[in-house]
């Protein structure tokens, strides 16, 4: 028998039978959980967010089964890459995978974001460095002075070459060249003739095809076939002044602080996993296509001619090691770490 016919033979009246079949309708809608949504913008256009982050995202998305969902925004999509940090401060977007330097992170360590010249050879020196030589905890340190932002976490992508339209064969070749490259990296470039050129990420191609731009040392070879850039460049230089962009992952701290626990942990997981996708994916894909690709001719300069690039290198860090203790303390870090791979050998270090 319905609980509505039990109570009109029990002689209760219709407003007590309507009465009765609501009762229960504020635990129902107090039950219901409102889903929690983030905004993320990552510094990659679309073709390269394929790889870099989307598997995670959409991941995360699964797992969080209705809790959470994150909107996933491209390359200056929201907010121009230059403005990202300020914009999470704000709120205006939530969460932001790029690094220190591309984002004008307000911290003395961002310096050593995206491509510090030579401060890693292969992909695995960035999580080895973060996770076992104490850089991890000095990035924290660096951002619990900033407000509003929380740094989550670092990893590897591909090295620093670069991707011309002319051949580059000795030192001399690079002066005057207009290169699109990240900030620190243009900043030492420029000791070599080199001209650093910022502009939007998806403006490239059509910036090499009308001669704005006379080449690219934003990425390793993978991410020239990738986004396009080997269908307007001509040639590869096997020289990289750098093994391995280090990127992060931040938040907007009152939104992550308001996360529950469970949900923290599912997105470092989700991080992690993304993290190591791209170790094998860049693995695969620069040997893959310097061996296959057929678009790009490959060039090098002598090893005894680019070993003044690195020596220059030693010389920028100890400048930037002048500009704080912490900056001094990471570059005390990178020299040890470098010494004892090259005191390792090989498949350490090859010199």
């Amino acid at each position: 028998m319905e609980r509505r016919e039990f109570l009109k033979k029990a002689g209760l009246g219709a407003a007590a039978a309507v009465a009765a079949t609501t009762i229960k309708a504020p635990f129902v809608h107090a039950s219901k959980k409102t889903t929690i949504k983030w905004r993320l913008q990552t510094y990659a256009g679309p073709a390269l967010a394929e790889h870099v982050i989307k598997p995670q995202i959409d991941a995360f998305n699964k797992a969080a089964n209705g809790e959470m969902v994150i909107e996933l925004y491209n390359a200056d999509q929201l907010v121009p890459t230059g403005e990202l940090f300020r914009a999470m401060q704000r709120g205006t977007i939530d969460a932001v995978q790029s690094d220190d330097d591309s984002i004008a992170a307000p911290v003395d360590l961002s310096v050593f974001g995206a491509y510090f010249p030579f401060a890693s050879r292969y992909s695995l020196d960035v999580p080895v460095l973060f996770n076992h030589y104490g850089l991890k905890e000095i990035w924290e340190e660096a951002y619990s002075e900033v407000k509003g932002v929380t740094w989550l976490s670092a990893g590897a992508w591909d090295p620093c070459n670069f991707a011309t339209v002319d051949p580059i064969r000795k030192l001399a070749d690079l002066k005057g060249k207009r290169i699109f490259t990240f900030p620190t990296g243009g900043r030492f470039l420029k000791r070599f003739g080199v001209v650093p050129v910022t502009l939007p990420w998806e403006d490239i191609e059509v910036a090499i095809q009308t001669g704005e731009l006379d080449g690219i040392a934003w990425s390793g070879i993978t991410e020239d076939y990738t986004v396009g850039w080997a269908d307007v460049t001509n040639y590869y230089l096997t020289n990289n002044i750098s093994g391995a962009w280090a990127g992060s992952y931040f938040a907007n701290s009152d939104k992550w602080d308001a996360l529950p626990e469970h949900l923290k942990t599912l997105f470092r997981l989700s991080m992690d996993s993304s993290h190591y996708y791209r170790q094998h994916w860049y693995w695969w894909g620069e040997a893959h296509y310097r061996t296959t690709g057929g678009k790009l001719e490959l060039t090098s300069i002598p090893d005894e001619e680019w070993k003044l690039v690195e020596l220059e290198a030693r010389k920028y860090w100890d400048e930037i090691a002048a500009k704080s203790p912490r900056n001094a303390k990471i570059v005390e870090i990178l020299k040890k770490y470098s010494d004892t791979m090259e005191k390792a050998g090989r498949p350490y270090r090859y010199v």
